[in-house]
């Protein structure tokens, strides 16, 4: 049996190594996930940078793809399923992590641009679209630090619309997943006239996917916004990168306990399909990245001065980012 994984996905070849002797085990880097390099795979784990699709795995034996990642909309997974091929990402991994993310980017903004700084947060309205995973653990954390809180989640029948939203709110966060087409798509879903509609002045965050929010109205516009995930990674837009408050590199899910929970959901996943030993990361623990990450005050406005100074190192400093 061969699994063939992302190589910057923590933890998990030493942790197959040690509890699946039997089991091979090719890392490579996402440019080098191709055609000829899965074709006798059995197993493929990746993250958002591997397309997987029919031009990846047509002719090859691969039987389950894994996504160490709570999106999956870089798998087409009407394909896999057509084929016989079992498709998984990990919802919920790093939802800890990208609340945590929202919350120093609030405190910086308090603290930077809010006359009265974080005591005047217990006066404002945030709105939060999507109300899954994340959205409700940042629902819980806004409310313990006394912002009035509006949801928005049509699917699930939750909360007000998107007018109100934006008729009312000082802070407006997405947390959907991207979606291009039905009756809840989500693409674009804050354009230009939605940004009309918005109170002057109110503050967008899009930790959610890119595309979700258009990023040329957000250029275009006069309101402030922080941004992790973009329209076009890793070409991520000049113009929209600097008219940012904060802008982050895709690494707002990036903390060690969500890295650590989307490999083990991995192999579960593995150990199921296969019918191999339940195994756990934390049981066989290689630590891989020093667990210092930036936790000091400020450390969002560091990776943003590192982003704009140079653009073109988007994904290298994703790739190098310590864990926090």
């Amino acid at each position: 049996m061969r699994i063939v994984i992302d190589r910057h996905i923590p933890y998990l070849a030493e942790t197959v190594c040690n509890g699946w002797p039997d089991v091979q085990i090719s890392p490579m880097k996402p440019e080098e996930i191709d055609a000829h390099s899965v074709r006798d795979a059995d197993v493929l784990v990746v993250r958002t940078r591997t397309r997987v699709d029919a031009a990846l795995l047509q002719g090859s034996r691969v039987r389950l793809v894994c996504s160490a990642t709570i999106g999956f909309d870089h798998i087409d997974t009407d394909w896999c399923t057509a084929n016989g091929i079992r498709w998984t990402a990990c919802p919920g991994c790093n939802a800890q992590a990208v609340c945590d993310y929202i919350e120093e980017s609030l405190d910086e903004y308090l603290a930077a641009c809010m006359p009265g700084g974080l005591a005047a947060q217990s006066g404002l309205c945030i709105g939060i679209v999507g109300v899954g995973h994340v959205g409700s653990l940042v629902a819980q954390m806004a409310e313990r630090r006394g912002y009035r809180v509006l949801l928005n989640d049509p699917p699930k029948g939750i909360g007000v619309s998107l007018d109100e939203i934006a008729q009312k709110c000082d802070i407006i966060t997405f947390h959907t997943p991207l979606v291009h087409s039905g009756s809840f798509a989500t693409y674009h879903l804050c354009d230009r006239a939605f940004l009309e509609r918005c109170r002057p002045g109110a503050l967008i965050i899009n930790a959610a996917r890119g595309g979700v929010v258009d990023e040329q109205a957000l250029a275009a516009g006069s309101h402030p916004f922080i941004i992790d995930t973009w329209e076009n990674e890793p070409d991520i837009n000049t113009a929209v990168l600097e008219r940012a408050f904060r802008a982050s590199m895709h690494i707002a899910g990036y903390s060690d306990r969500g890295k650590r929970n989307a490999t083990n959901m991995c192999l579960k996943a593995i150990s199921e399909e296969f019918g191999l030993p339940i195994l756990s990361c934390d049981k066989i623990f290689v630590p891989l990245h020093p667990i210092s990450g930036d936790t000091a005050p400020g450390w969002l406005e560091r990776i943003t001065a590192q982003l704009k100074n140079d653009p073109t190192r988007f994904e290298s400093l994703r790739k190098t980012y310590p864990l926090r």
